[in-house]
């Protein structure tokens, strides 16, 4: 059985889709969700799939506590679904070609500290961009900087707020994530 474990820090629609996913497969489940918001609507959605949770503060990410708490579950693959925080890098390091983030654009444009959902919207809409995306890829000790494993375009000439824009995002990030998973799971030993 392959393991993934999800690190989320908001709504949870990524983890909600990717736990629907793969609610039937006997080959792939999801062991728990990791968030670093008690308040985040992710943990209701995790509850319901009866999938077990972990809050975690700043001081415990960074001191080691969360790695002791990864080392338990031993997870084949970490998936970061809309998590705000970057990883610390002994976690990296232990996970290394084992840690994943989605990106709601298309890498190097749009990425970095801070940019993360509406404010990548705002500005692509605010820069009269004619596409947008998503990108798939591994996380190394910087932000978005990991090497690419997916990219999706979607057009969005016809979008006139940031929200229209999310829309056609949330579709491709449903569409693929959960499928890029599913494939990296599966072509490891």
């Amino acid at each position: 059985m392959k393991k993934i474990l999800l690190f989320a820090s908001g709504t949870g629609s990524n983890v909600e889709n990717i736990l629907k996913y793969f609610k039937n497969n006997n080959e792939i489940r999801v062991v728990s969700v990791f968030s670093n918001n008690p308040k985040a609507n992710v943990l209701s959605i995790a509850a319901q799939h009866a999938v077990p949770t972990y809050i975690f503060d700043k001081d415990e990410l960074t001191g080691g506590a969360v790695l002791d708490k990864l080392k338990e579950f031993q997870p084949d693959l970490i998936v970061l679904a809309g998590f705000l925080w970057k990883m610390p890098e002994d976690i990296v390091h232990q996970y290394t070609d084992k840690i994943i983030n989605i990106h709601p654009a298309l890498l190097p444009k749009y990425g970095g500290k801070g940019m993360y959902g509406m404010k990548v919207h705002e500005i692509i809409l605010a820069n009269r961009e004619l596409e947008t995306g998503i990108t798939i890829h591994y996380v190394n000790e910087h932000y978005d900087e990991g090497a690419y494993i997916l990219q999706q375009s979607v057009s969005i000439e016809d979008c006139d707020t940031p929200d229209e824009i999310a829309a056609k995002v949330h579709a491709l990030e449903h569409m693929y994530f959960p499928q890029v998973i599913a494939k990296l799971l599966n072509s490891k030993p």
